[in-house]
């Protein structure tokens, strides 16, 4: 009954109901004021919204009264099936934050990822946690330690170019670390306060921001300006800040030969990462290509 009344709705109608269905579902939570702001509308109309998003999924939320806003209920279920890549760009980016289109698109389009096991609920526990600032119990399937129970206190999503990881302060070991997102086997919100060392002001690696200085490889590149071109060079080099924590995600999706005498041979290696001391305390290194060969100054 509620998808043949969605499907008589309008586009802008669906699209506002989407994004209800997006903040409760991922934010734990939907405010008026959330809608006036993402659709420039008028607050009677973000009421009426929310009104008829109650009607048709009466289970999905309730108003908390303290903080005078609409809260996910525990007993939610989606009225939307949204792809998970749509949901990532909703998180990541914060546009598309509508209900998925149901046209193609205009030009053919293909990619190459490989499908990934990320499960919708089990993200949006841990989306909420962020949200909150809470820790969480989770399940995890590391390589090193198989299944395990822990403890952690997330606090971003973080994309590889190849992989979804969560960035989060691990009890168990003490540390600030990165976490596969398709490697979660459960997630539970934990009740509780959040000490001053868990969270992401004291991560030291993301928010150290380093700039790396990436020029045409000298040895494997005939013509450096094509790869210049390519990349909208300036002077012949790409200057790139970054996270420290995210640093070997990006040298490694770019085989970037990292090497100090850009040693590395073959055609995949189109850059050579010039400034290799900007490197120095980066810990996620054994990403980097050429990291083996150079290991021991770093």
């Amino acid at each position: 009954m509620s998808s043949d009344r969605l499907s008589g709705m309008s586009q802008a109608q669906r699209d506002r109901l989407a994004f209800v269905e997006l903040r409760l579902r991922f934010m734990g939570e939907i405010r008026r004021q959330d809608l006036v702001a993402r659709f420039d509308i008028q607050a009677a109309a973000a009421t009426r919204d929310i009104a008829q998003y109650k009607e048709l999924a009466p289970g999905n939320m309730e108003y908390d009264t303290k903080g005078k806003v609409y809260v996910r209920a525990a007993w939610f279920r989606p009225l939307f099936d949204f792809p998970v890549e749509r949901v990532f760009t909703w998180l990541s980016q914060g546009y598309g934050d509508a209900e998925p289109a149901r046209f193609r698109g205009v030009i053919a389009t293909e990619g190459t990822s490989l499908p990934g096991r990320v499960d919708l609920e089990l993200l949006s526990t841990l989306t909420r946690a962020i949200h909150r600032g809470a820790a969480v119990k989770i399940s995890y399937r590391a390589l090193s330690s198989g299944l395990t129970t822990r403890e952690i206190v997330p606090f971003a999503l973080a994309d590889s170019g190849l992989r979804w990881h969560l960035r989060a302060f691990d009890r168990r070991s003490g540390e600030f670390r990165d976490f596969v997102l398709g490697r979660f086997d459960d997630a539970s919100i934990l009740p509780g306060e959040v000490a001053d060392h868990e969270t992401a002001a004291q991560d030291i690696q993301w928010n150290r921001i380093t700039e790396l200085e990436l020029v045409p490889h000298p040895a494997n590149v005939q013509h450096p300006d094509t790869i210049e071109a390519e990349y909208g060079m300036e002077g012949g080099v790409l200057k790139v800040r970054t996270r420290a924590a995210m640093a070997g995600y990006l040298l490694r999706r770019w085989n970037v030969d990292c090497t100090d005498d850009h040693s590395l041979k073959g055609g995949e290696h189109h850059l050579w990462l010039r400034n290799r001391q900007a490197l120095y305390g980066v810990t996620n290194l054994v990403l980097a290509p050429g990291y083996d060969a150079a290991s021991k100054e770093w």
